[in-house]
């Protein structure tokens, strides 16, 4: 089978940790864009890809089928832009963008251009959140009541440096790591009738905050976020039973207690079900996901827009 050809732009972290991933199914990496001329170079060789450090060149030399962005969310749309401009389809890590706005630039742009354009959000691609949802549209625990999610890491113990860290970067725990539990709930349930949330500020970016989303016929979802702890763990409950993904953000396991007893499904998350589900998409002509649809994509950003409006978190480049 002929390989699908990937070009990255970014060879950091995440860039590196997909590859891994990505390079064990019938994937290559044959184009690389950097800034740092040593960095790039090392990325190639390492996966055999050709470096760039001009993204434009990169995107006019072509020999790629599509685009994976993992640079800051800060550059995403820059970047996007530039490859949905060219027609060459691209998925790009979350989120998109730093507000709804821009995720409704890029959104135009992928109609426009009629090309694909999707959001990384690997929890989706993936099997486990899939059989979350079919259990509750199915009835499997009646009327969903509420839905609890904690989702930290320690964030804060990265260098002050780090994006995650950084107000420059759009960093803190809403948009790096809330975006999952956002997203999730939006998936299950859909856009919020009420948004409400409460958050910790240090150094111009958000440390922890809890979301609540209230759905009038519906469930209440309450999603902590932090920088300060380690803990993740998803439980929904009805009116004849719960849910629990413990690990929902990369889900093997999610277990269903109800009132024919108790459903184990085990699944994976990675990032190889992920890209080998997007290259399906695009060989197939698809425009935009079925996993990850650009309405739901803008609809999390307008959701997180909300949370940092009442929070008052105002990153340095939008004053």
């Amino acid at each position: 089978m002929e390989k699908f050809r990937w070009a990255y732009i970014g060879n950091g972290s995440i860039a590196a940790t997909t590859a891994a991933g990505v390079m064990k199914g019938d994937h290559a990496i044959t184009a690389v864009y950097g800034r740092n001329t040593e960095k790039v170079r090392s990325f190639a060789e390492k996966t055999g890809a050709k470096a760039y450090t001009n993204v434009d060149e990169m995107l006019a030399q072509g020999g790629f089928d599509a685009v994976y962005i993992a640079t800051p969310h800060t550059s995403h749309v820059e970047y996007a832009l530039k490859a949905i401009e060219r027609k060459i389809p691209v998925l790009c890590e979350k989120p998109v963008a730093v507000c709804a706005e821009d995720a409704q630039k890029l959104a135009c742009a992928a109609r426009k251009n009629e090309t694909y354009f999707a959001e990384a959000m690997w929890t989706w691609f993936c099997d486990p959140a899939a059989q979350v949802k079919k259990w509750i549209d199915g009835g499997e625990i009646g009327k969903v009541s509420s839905v609890t999610v904690n989702y930290a890491f320690p964030g804060l113990i990265l260098p002050k440096t780090s994006r995650v860290r950084t107000p420059e970067t759009a960093g803190g725990a809403l948009l790096d790591i809330g975006i999952y539990p956002i997203t999730y709930c939006y998936n299950l349930f859909g856009y919020p009738d009420e948004i409400s949330c409460e958050g910790e500020i240090k150094d111009g970016i958000d440390i922890a905050e809890t979301v609540t989303l209230k759905y009038s016929d519906g469930p209440v979802c309450t999603l902590k976020m932090s920088l300060k702890t380690l803990k993740e763990s998803c439980v929904i409950k009805g009116e004849k039973g719960k849910i629990s993904v413990p690990m929902f953000h990369m889900a093997r396991k999610a277990t269903l207690s109800g009132e024919n007893g108790r459903k184990i499904f085990r699944g994976r998350t990675d990032y190889l079900t992920e890209f080998t589900a997007v290259s399906r998409e695009i060989k197939e002509g698809l425009k935009e996901s079925r996993f990850v649809p650009l309405k739901a994509t803008e609809d999390c950003l307008k959701i997180m827009d909300e949370c940092r409006k009442q929070m008052k978190l105002v990153y340095p480049f939008e004053k």
